[in-house]
């Protein structure tokens, strides 16, 4: 179902209902259901590098691989189940 949101006499059709937010003529969908879990996996694996870390390098390190380390993990997921 598409909604309809007017801004200066210009429409734009948005495509969700739920939290649409609207900038410069832009119709944007949040989804921060996704963002808790992702944010979760990031505290997680952050924990988990930097205790392991002995140097300031290895805390770097950590720390990237901390943001991409769930995204890297869904992706090996998807590809095992072939989706």
């Amino acid at each position: 179902m598409k909604k309809q949101i007017s801004k200066e006499n210009k429409k734009t059709e948005c495509c969700c209902e739920e939290k649409i937010v609207v900038k410069k003529n832009k119709c944007h969908c949040n989804s921060s259901g996704s963002n808790a879990i992702y944010g979760l996996g990031v505290i997680g694996a952050l924990f988990y590098f930097l205790n392991t870390a002995t140097s300031f390098s290895l805390v770097l390190i950590g720390i990237g691989k901390s943001i991409f380390w769930p995204a890297i993990l869904m992706f090996k997921l998807l590809t095992y189940l072939q989706m």
